[in-house]
């Protein structure tokens, strides 16, 4: 069990997982910390936290677990705060959708690696933002991926494994290159055509007629493109070049398709489309199956 578990960054990531635990009686006090003492304060209204810092230093002190929720943007800096105020035993871990350059910011923050950082990515979350957003049941029956280091301890890692399992989920260990390469293809470059796709749009003169007769595959397709800007644009910067590898290989997938429609090539879009629909329902039947 935690005893005190101190979450940097209380929005619908952090504030889940607070949520989480104290529904599975994983924990006892839970600690608060960012930027905005009304944020903090709504999450104390909404009994997500028990109290609050707005200094993430003070805010760390005598917790026995760290979880760190922040644009990747800023995992640099808190880092550099929170380093020197943590309890001897203490253990960190974070959320964020790129690991390398959250290894590359801590290194640079505190001076090498320490050994009691364990990075990790909890793959889950909605298009909504906020700790009005949280909830207890985010992360259940869903994968969190951790990628630690050779310096990172063992106990470290068991800690923030038994953590996640706490909240419901399944986790794994990779490297952190494999971690940035697959999801680089199965979360960022998706996020991107969403963002693409509604901006394009959004662009075109006649734009009001066509959000007016949109359907549902334009609203299932393009969801994920009400996410935090903030945080997308931090990690296309933070994970670029394994997610430029994907856009130049979607690119290179896509005019494919554009030269088989100006063919009227119905042998190879009929092709294209049966297998596409094949992998399609071999990878959502398991995952619905889990999430049931």
């Amino acid at each position: 069990m935690i005893k005190r578990l101190c979450i940097i960054g209380v929005g619908l990531i952090g504030g889940s997982l607070a949520r989480a635990l104290r529904e599975a009686g994983y924990v006892g006090e839970i600690v608060g910390s960012s930027r905005r003492e009304e944020h903090l304060q709504e999450a104390v209204d909404l009994g997500v936290i028990d109290r609050f810092d707005t200094d993430p230093a003070r805010a760390v002190e005598g917790a026995d677990m760290v979880f760190v929720a922040v644009p990747l943007g800023a995992m640099g800096k808190v880092m550099e705060k929170i380093a020197g105020a943590l309890a001897p035993a203490a253990v960190v871990t974070d959320g964020g959708s790129a690991k390398a350059s959250v290894v590359r910011d801590i290194v640079a923050a505190v001076g090498s690696m320490p050994d009691w950082f364990v990075p990790g990515h909890p793959i889950a979350g909605t298009e909504q933002s906020g700790v009005a957003a949280s909830f207890a049941g985010l992360y259940r029956g869903r994968r969190v991926i951790l990628t630690p280091l050779e310096q990172t301890r063992p106990d470290a890692i068991s800690k923030v494994r038994a953590m996640w399992e706490a909240a419901g989920a399944k986790v794994n260990e990779m490297s952190v290159e494999h971690h940035d390469e697959v999801l680089a293809a199965t979360s960022h470059l998706p996020h991107m055509l969403a963002f693409a796709l509604v901006e394009s749009l959004a662009r075109l003169s006649e734009q009001r007629e066509i959000f007016e007769y949109a359907a549902g595959g334009f609203s299932d397709f393009t969801r994920i493109a009400s996410s935090d800007p903030v945080m997308w644009r931090d990690i296309c910067i933070a994970n670029r070049e394994a997610l430029l590898t994907m856009l130049d290989r979607f690119h290179t997938d896509l005019e494919a398709l554009r030269a088989a429609v100006d063919r009227g090539d119905e042998e190879t879009l009929l092709r294209i489309f049966s297998e596409a629909r094949q992998a399609r329902d071999a990878f959502v039947s398991p995952v619905e199956k889990v999430k049931d």
